[in-house]
């Protein structure tokens, strides 16, 4: 009878022989993932330039409790607005990645074009200086302001070309030169999306400075809770009516917090646009873009019964985990909701909304699908960061 080790020493030489055959991308994508789509982080308050706090831009103050602005202040509600504090918290909640958006206090809205260009400059910077840092960890955005056409394409170029970021962030609405108030997706931006469409990027749509465009009282944060999901379908009915989604086919855009209204709203915009066709000369009509493979919309809806509307509407490979940390609107830990990150999930999964591959692949596959289209060598690029 042969010696037991050396049997097991023969077996093992063959099995790695195996294994040395097989791709990597079946090793490494063996344990499904989870990406979170939509996630902030703060600056250290010794790391924002003393001239954002001079000018009353942005600032934290030193003991970390507040961000401000001039004549606005808002509390730091967790400590993994910041970046160490976040990799905890990524640990302990099994967050394996985040894309980390601009902060929507730095879109630039209102400031003068020099102070602008500074600021966004250094968000940028700064997130760069994130994904270097802990490519496994995070995949960082940038800003640009579409009211300076000359100004966005060359931040664009710098951004894609020196910093490698690949996420372009954009407000729903911006201010132009002359004050007014605007959609981004105007068709004077088209050149910002004609860049876009060359370096085959990522867009994420996000809603901000509602009070500054809307002449109603500030109070019990309507502008957060109703007004910023009529900002988002206010830009997906332009989106989509511009044909976007087919004239930019190389862009793949994802709007936040599940573009609410958007999903609600799709009714009366088909009735609008069949009842009303002499408001609509030469656009494009709204069934054409739903469930279209190049529009993503994150999971932070906030209840089953949204999430499955946008789902049965959309189709779930349209739907990515976006948790919109650590905001206190975002998917957090909260005691009076007995909530955590990635409760909507679980609960759909729970109530048969979705299924065990749907539930993987919104936490996976959707956001690498969102973040590199069909370039299936960085998405296993990224995998391979991630799992090290």
């Amino acid at each position: 009878m042969r010696n037991v080790p050396e049997v097991w020493e023969k077996y093992f030489f063959i099995l790695k022989k195996l294994l040395r055959k097989l791709p990597m991308t079946k090793i490494m994508t063996k344990r499904k993932l989870r990406i979170n789509g939509h996630s902030h982080l703060l600056p250290y308050p010794e790391e924002i330039p003393q001239f954002m706090k001079d000018k009353e831009i942005f600032w934290v103050d030193d003991e970390r409790k507040h961000m401000l602005q001039k004549g606005w202040k808002r509390p730091v509600t967790d400590s993994s607005f910041f970046l160490n504090e976040k990799l905890v918290w990524m640990e302990k909640n099994k967050i394996d990645h985040a894309v980390v958006l601009n902060l929507s206090q730095l879109y630039g809205n209102g400031l003068r074009l020099e102070e602008m260009k500074k600021a966004l400059r250094f968000q940028n910077d700064f997130n760069a200086k994130v994904q270097r840092e802990h490519p496994d960890k995070f995949t960082c955005g940038f800003v640009v302001h579409p009211g300076f056409i000359y100004g966005a394409l060359d931040e664009m170029k710098r951004c894609v070309e020196e910093l490698g970021l690949k996420v372009l962030c954009l407000p729903t609405h911006f201010m132009d030169s002359i004050g007014q108030w605007r959609c981004v997706f105007d068709e004077e931006n088209d050149r910002i999306f004609e860049l876009a469409d060359k370096y085959k990027l990522a867009i994420e749509i996000h809603p901000y400075d509602g009070d500054k465009m809307i002449k109603l009282e500030n109070t019990n944060w309507r502008f957060h809770l109703i007004w910023m999901l009529a900002q988002c379908g206010d830009a997906y009915h332009f989106y989509t009516l511009n044909g976007m989604q087919e004239r930019f086919p190389n862009i793949r855009t994802c709007f936040a917090h599940g573009g609410q209204l958007a999903q609600m709203n799709l009714g009366r915009r088909i009735q609008g646009f069949d009842g009303r066709p002499d408001l609509f000369e030469g656009k494009t009509h709204p069934r054409k873009a739903v469930g279209h493979p190049n529009i993503f919309f994150d999971t932070l809806v906030h209840d089953t019964d949204s999430l499955k509307l946008m789902i049965d509407r959309q189709g779930s490979n349209q739907v990515l985990m976006g948790l919109d940390d650590p905001y206190p609107l975002g998917e957090m830990e909260s005691a009076e909701q007995s909530s955590y990150p990635g409760k909507i999930l679980d609960l759909a999964t729970e109530r048969n909304i979705i299924n065990q591959t749907q539930y993987d692949q919104i936490w996976e596959d959707n956001t690498l699908q969102w973040l590199f289209g069909d370039d299936e060598k960085a998405k296993q690029g990224l995998i391979a960061k991630i799992l090290g």
